[in-house]
């Protein structure tokens, strides 16, 4: 039996007038004084700046972007060459530190869990081990570690002598050598398939998630039948993927993809330091959920694999999640010390770009917006997850 509530006269809503008073305080006009010399204080800065650049011959703005760029860039995901423009070296250092970040979180994640879940294993010597990893890596700074990583990078022996692993990983201190993917003969018949291919993959996920009926093994199993597909359709449009090994040729290596040994280093450094972290935040998300939830699991016959993977975990995400958007953040904004190893990030670009052209105001100013809108990218897709997992409220009736 359910009770309406019955709408009761009370206090009319507060004028226009009370609700400004109430919105600026105690005390409105100090506070807008406040407000009135800080505008005049960054007006007064403005004009200061702008004024001693006009003096140097510098004219204040940002279409030095469009002005060749006198410079090299060592490592880039897109091509670039000296005589570019300005705004097309910013943006193949962006998509370096993206690449980094992005390679960074996902790895850091896998081993900073693996590390979390040994940590709390029943192996008395497996447990001491992974505590000593977490203290000793949270404790030093990142900049030394990364110093260490591409000392390690560069003393590593020559191509001739790289070490090897399968004859398909190489290690030399000319980088690291990887497997790269291969594709040829793409028309736009194969992108118009593969991009039917995604959609559709798409809408069975999204379809299964808002039904909440999508198991690890049916996710899995849906992966695999795209991937068949894949395979089946490229060759009717006359596409191939393959996979190229790295081999050692003469007194170099071919083929493959070749991971720099700045890159390397800088992402090694991001992982490790920052799976500590993550193992961590694993670690107490685990141990949150109540013992009870691991007895009553084992009562209905579930071993531990089982127990992790299908009730704590899901349990534990809600702790995990917000702890680790931090670590995601921290990571994209450390990425930045990959200045100090010789890395061409997103920092060494604007360093460069402000002592070529002098427009140290405005480079700055890129530099501050284009890292704000990174990090509130990699907030917002973490905040889309967190409201999935997080806990939903109860109503009562």
């Amino acid at each position: 039996m359910s009770v309406e509530a019955k709408h009761q006269p009370g206090l009319t809503r507060p004028g226009i007038v009370r609700r400004t008073a109430a919105w600026w305080g105690a005390w409105p006009v100090a506070q807008m004084l406040v407000v009135a010399a800080v505008i005049a204080l960054v007006y007064l800065l403005g004009a200061n700046a702008s004024a001693t650049m006009q003096r140097l011959g510098i004219t204040p703005g940002f279409g030095f972007l469009s002005h060749s760029a006198n410079f090299e860039i060592g490592e880039s995901v897109i091509a670039f060459k000296a005589g570019d423009p300005y705004v097309r070296a910013i943006l193949a250092g962006l998509l370096n530190t993206v690449k980094v970040a992005a390679f960074g979180c996902v790895l850091a994640t896998i081993l900073g869990v693996a590390l979390g879940i040994a940590g709390l294993s029943g192996n008395v010597l497996l447990a001491t081990l992974v505590r000593w990893y977490v203290e000793i890596v949270r404790n030093t700074p990142l900049l030394l570690q990364l110093f260490f990583w591409i000392a390690l990078a560069k003393a590593l022996p020559p191509p001739r002598q790289a070490l090897s692993a399968l004859d398909a990983l190489f290690l030399s201190n000319r980088g690291v050598y990887v497997p790269a993917i291969m594709a040829e003969n793409f028309t736009p018949q194969t992108f118009w398939l593969l991009g039917l291919i995604a959609v559709s993959y798409g809408l069975f996920l999204f379809a299964a998630c808002r039904r909440s009926r999508l198991g690890m093994r049916r996710g899995l199993l849906a992966t695999l039948v795209l991937l068949i597909a894949t395979g089946f359709a490229l060759p009717a449009t006359g596409a191939s993927i393959g996979l190229e090994l790295p081999v050692l040729s003469g007194f170099n290596i071919r083929g493959g993809h070749n991971l720099t040994p700045e890159f390397a280093a800088l992402l090694a450094g991001l992982t490790v330091k920052f799976s500590a972290a993550i193992a961590e935040i694993v670690r107490a998300g685990i141990q949150s959920v109540d013992r009870g939830q691991w007895e009553a699991a084992r009562v209905l016959g579930l071993h531990n694999g089982q127990i992790m993977r299908l009730v704590v975990l899901p349990q534990a995400l809600r702790v995990i999640t917000p702890l680790t958007t931090s670590s995601y953040l921290d990571l994209t904004k450390d990425s930045s010390l990959a200045v100090a190893i010789g890395y061409p990030d997103l920092v060494s670009i604007i360093n460069t770009t402000a002592n070529t052209t002098g427009q140290s105001f405005e480079a700055l100013a890129i530099l501050i917006g284009v890292y704000l809108a990174l990090n509130l990218s990699v907030s917002f897709l973490m905040n889309v997850y967190n409201r999935r997992v997080a806990l939903k409220g109860v109503h009562v009736r």
